[in-house]
């Protein structure tokens, strides 16, 4: 049941993720990354409220492992801030800032708030 829980958290948690990759594709222009920070720092927030309440085991490990861990991209926003090195210091800057100390932040919400 485990295994069936994480599957489904993934499908819908990558399936969210792209979802929001369009919408921010349809109302920006900008090359700033706005997606994948949204997705991570809101990820956190969850992650940090679940790791607080209390849930059932199954529950957790299909939203946390699951949809969280698909929703959520480590590897995309280490690619993003490459691509900021190359070309342009203060969006780099920016964009490992906001994602860090937002990202900590809304953990931190989000734990106390679980």
């Amino acid at each position: 049941m485990t295994i069936l829980a994480v599957m489904v958290g993934a499908f819908f948690g990558a399936m969210a993720r792209f979802g929001i990759g369009q919408l921010v594709k349809r109302w920006t222009a900008s090359v700033f990354p706005w997606a994948t920070l949204f997705v991570n720092v809101t990820g956190s927030f969850f992650l940090g409220y679940l790791f607080n309440a209390s849930m059932n085991e199954t529950v957790l490990l299909g939203v946390g492992v699951g949809f969280l861990g698909s929703f959520t991209t480590f590897s995309t926003f280490k690619l993003e801030v490459m691509r900021f090195v190359t070309k342009d210091w203060v969006q780099f800057g920016l964009y490992l800032f906001a994602t860090y100390i937002l990202g900590i932040l809304a953990a931190y919400a989000g734990y106390h708030l679980g």
